[in-house]
């Protein structure tokens, strides 16, 4: 088991954190201070009407008390319902993130999905034909594909022939070729099953292609993400 560290045992409060502690820590003295007057105040030798005095002061005291006490409660309640929708909010934000990653290739990606196996001993399954199959699947709804288990696939990446293999993104991919897309699994097998489909284009071609249902797949490698030259965001 790992040692705690410094950070761990010292987490930096938020400030609403703070402000809350705060309006407690006073709630708490505002009534120890009133049960403390009312319990160590001597009334034996008071008279009636002086004491009827007392009475309607302590009175209105303790409705003034009440009075802040409801006020310090509203906002302490306040306080805690925003530090609430500002965790959600980041909560929201990091799962946004962590979609962005995968699609971009950033971010492994584990989920149910399909695996697809070509294979073309005469060798005439060329790069246009991979980045064929890779487009029906994406068509499908895949959310994340994988070559050989090596290259990944986004948006950015190419497909180049080169001599007995092909580059996908810069990296070399050899036959037979396996393509691992993430997605569902029904919809996908489906996509490429159909008649006049991937399949068949791929034996039209010369080749041979099948394809299994995968309750899980995870996808380790990465995308080689270059930063944009020239586009910048729109302000």
């Amino acid at each position: 088991m790992p040692e705690p560290t410094e950070r761990n045992l010292f987490h930096k409060p938020s400030v609403s954190q703070v402000v809350v502690a705060i309006l407690l820590g006073g709630l708490a003295f505002a009534i120890t201070l009133q049960i403390k007057q009312s319990d160590t105040t001597d009334y034996s030798g008071v008279r009636g009407d002086e004491l009827v005095e007392l009475l309607k002061s302590l009175d209105s005291a303790n409705e003034r008390l009440g009075t802040q006490i409801g006020d310090l409660t509203a906002t302490r309640n306040d306080l805690l319902s925003s530090t609430k929708r500002s965790e959600e909010a980041e909560k929201q934000a990091k799962e946004r993130a962590d979609q962005l990653a995968i699609l971009a290739g950033t971010a492994g990606a584990t989920g149910p999905g399909v695996r697809l196996v070509i294979t073309d001993i005469d060798k005439a399954i060329d790069a246009p034909s991979l980045l064929d199959a890779v487009q029906e699947l994406r068509d499908a709804g895949a959310e994340a594909i994988v070559i050989n288990g090596v290259a990944r696939v986004v948006a950015q990446t190419y497909f180049l022939d080169d001599d007995d293999a092909v580059r996908v993104g810069g990296l070399e991919v050899k036959r037979p070729f396996t393509i691992e897309a993430i997605g569902d699994p029904s919809t996908l097998a489906e996509a490429v099953n159909i008649r006049g489909g991937l399949i068949d284009r791929i034996a039209t071609r010369g080749g041979h292609a099948t394809v299994e249902k995968e309750k899980k797949i995870t996808i380790t490698a990465l995308a080689d993400v270059k930063s944009p030259e020239y586009a910048r965001p729109t302000s």
